[in-house]
């Protein structure tokens, strides 16, 4: 009986092994496949309010994880706006006063351009894949597909916003379809929801992403990926303070 039961305990121990080990394989894979080396895209932005709704149109130039050049080239207002990302830094150039800006510690948890993302969400300082534990919590469906539901848990020290993240990853295609942001006493924060599924190059991804926060009712960002190049040729020289003037 004693053997039996130790057969079954290293069974059971095995099975959640398993599933951890498959949770960071998924969570890789689908972080893996959303990104390129380097890239070029078109993209819309609707911020959506109970009252009104206001719409960007955007290019942004990415390297790595750690470069990244956003211009806004409409509406007219706020056409010519950069913000420019060197690895922990943010710098902001503002065409109607002719100045660069560093945005300081103080304003990363402050509106992005108004939406419902912050500073903070630019720099992306985090990685969901090297700093958090998976763990698969079920397999189940959604919008018609198959997906893991998997478990985001912040190791130890990690520099990491959210207590918990729940991402729903398609099976065939390890696309990220939902992702629920929770605070470390277990609220929920904010969800996206990811849709339109297209093919960009040799990637298929979800055009469409709509980020709704959980607090404000009737408040939503939705981001439209109009063309995507992936890998494209770019070095880091061109993520400089001056070039942010040149892009225009």
């Amino acid at each position: 009986m004693r053997g039996l039961t130790l057969l079954c305990l290293f069974n059971v121990l095995g099975s959640l092994s398993t599933l951890s080990q498959n949770a960071t394989e998924i969570i890789t894979k689908m972080d893996e496949l959303r990104r390129g080396n380097s890239s070029y895209s078109e993209l819309s932005i609707s911020i959506i309010r109970p009252k009104w709704t206001r719409k960007m149109d955007v290019r942004s130039w990415a390297l790595s994880t750690e470069y990244s050049m956003i211009l806004i080239t409409s509406p007219a207002r706020e056409k010519g706006t950069v913000y420019l990302k060197r690895k922990k830094e943010i710098w902001n150039w503002v065409p109607r006063i002719e100045r660069n800006i560093k945005l300081p510690p103080s304003m990363m948890m402050q509106s992005w351009m108004g939406s419902d993302f912050t500073n903070d969400d630019l720099i992306e300082e985090s990685s969901i894949v090297q700093d958090y534990n998976h763990k698969l919590l079920e397999e189940s469906s959604l919008n018609s597909r198959d997906v893991y539901v998997i478990e985001l848990i912040p190791k130890e020290n990690a520099p990491v916003v959210w207590g918990k993240i729940l991402i729903w990853v398609d099976m065939e295609d390890y696309l990220e379809l939902k992702t629920e942001m929770y605070d470390e006493d277990g609220f929920l924060v904010s969800t996206i929801h990811f849709s339109d599924i297209k093919e960009f190059g040799d990637k298929k991804l979800p055009a469409r992403m709509e980020y709704i926060p959980e607090e404000n009712e009737g408040y939503k960002t939705v981001l439209e990926y109009n063309h995507i190049d992936f890998d494209i040729d770019i070095e880091e020289n061109f993520f400089t303070e001056r070039n942010m003037t040149r892009i225009q």
